[in-house]
């Protein structure tokens, strides 16, 4: 059974960096599409960006030029470089793991912008 693992979240300044990660195991992590969601109180939850296991990335537009995907395939982890933050970036991250129409989420982890 496919686990995943959030951390490094926290508290970020507007216009700093954090760097979010998240460990898979339960399965064969190559052969999975990954994924980080947000989800602030009160809003639905929302893709943030995806990672193909051929290593294609999407990212929302609100995200664009800011965030940066990627993943380590011999590490079995997945990550995501938040620059340039804002207030709006406060929510609860989700890792996600898909395959086959069949997706599994992480606990999450919170992540605050603000001074």
């Amino acid at each position: 059974q496919v686990q995943l693992g959030e951390a490094g979240g926290g508290l970020g300044q507007p216009g700093g960096s954090l760097r979010l990660s998240c460990a898979f195991s339960g399965s064969t992590f190559g052969i999975y599409g990954m994924g980080w969601f947000r989800q602030a109180p009160g809003k639905q939850r929302e893709l943030v960006a995806t990672i193909t296991y051929r290593h294609r990335t999407n990212y929302a537009d609100s995200v664009k030029g800011r965030f940066t995907i990627s993943r380590d395939n011999d590490k079995n982890s997945v990550y995501l470089q938040m620059n340039s933050l804002n207030p709006a970036d406060t929510s609860v991250y989700y890792c996600s793991a898909s395959f086959r129409g069949d997706a599994c989420w992480g606990q999450g982890t919170q992540v605050i912008v603000s001074s």
